[in-house]
């Protein structure tokens, strides 16, 4: 795991976006290692940059996610995950985790998952259109309005642009493999952004290596970040809320049992 941003620093200055880790790991023995765990307030985001995962879940069926797919959790006032993934066909997978802060109206509403495969996910040139909008493209995720986020595939040498939506002055990208110039090198488990994110942003991968990244676009979340150790909030009384449903799904969770399916999932807690 690289942290690449938390709600503490550069999330505090790209908000709605507060977190990205990118992660490197063999599935079989990450799932072992990896805890349930909580959030509130917040949505999570999960693609694949290299390898497969698989899903298995009552709610939503079971299938694979690899490049372009996604995996989408709006937690609002509480879920417990992290082992609703496993290990798919190949050994090594890579990828973003990343978190959104939520708006007041949604940050203690109801949990909402969805898992779609890259075959569904629309693509417009070298870019897939995981949350919101892109030239004519429109994501399936049921995100908030105002945020866009792209996962880009460039070959050596490729040339790309992005233009923002009207509003959208937050802009920043991460490097998962390669290299790109964009007014400036940035290498793989790097992470910029642009001081005013409301302009075009041009992309050109190295002439050798291609590039592989992701790319975060939106209106800024006009709200105090208040932090839990799995949550973040706009007021106080909204993270006291999300812990204390939090606890309650906790001590759900305990009494349940063994609830994992026959590839060794988990389900979302919820």
């Amino acid at each position: 795991m690289l942290r690449l941003m938390s709600p503490s620093d550069l999330g505090e200055h790209l908000k709605p976006f507060v977190f990205l880790d990118l992660f490197a790991a063999d599935m079989r023995l990450m799932q072992q290692s990896m805890s349930m765990h909580p959030h509130s307030g917040i949505a999570t985001v999960t693609v694949i940059t290299e390898g497969d995962m698989v899903y298995d879940d009552p709610q939503s069926g079971r299938g694979t996610l690899e490049y372009g797919g996604v995996e989408w959790l709006r937690a609002g006032g509480g879920v417990w995950h992290g082992k609703e993934l496993a290990a798919g066909e190949s050994r090594l997978t890579r990828g973003f985790q990343l978190w959104l802060a939520l708006p007041p109206e949604l940050e203690n509403g109801t949990v909402d998952s969805q898992y779609i495969g890259a075959r569904d996910m629309p693509r417009v040139g070298p870019a897939t259109v995981i949350l919101g909008r892109h030239a004519s493209a429109v994501s399936p995720v049921r995100a908030p309005e105002g945020i866009t986020y792209l996962q880009v595939r460039l070959s050596p040498g490729e040339q790309w642009a992005f233009t923002p939506e009207d509003g959208q002055s937050v802009g920043w990208f991460a490097v998962a493999e390669g290299e790109v110039d964009a007014g400036g090198r940035v290498s793989a488990g790097q992470i910029a952004f642009f001081e005013d994110g409301a302009g075009p942003m041009s992309f050109r991968a190295h002439s050798t290596s291609g590039a592989t990244f992701v790319l975060g676009a939106a209106i800024p979340h006009d709200h105090p970040l208040y932090l839990g150790y799995y949550s973040v909030h706009t007021t106080a009384e909204a993270l006291a809320a999300g812990e204390r449903r939090i606890a309650e799904l906790g001590a759900r969770l305990m009494a349940s049992g063994d609830r994992r399916t026959a590839s060794g999932n988990v389900p979302v807690f919820r």
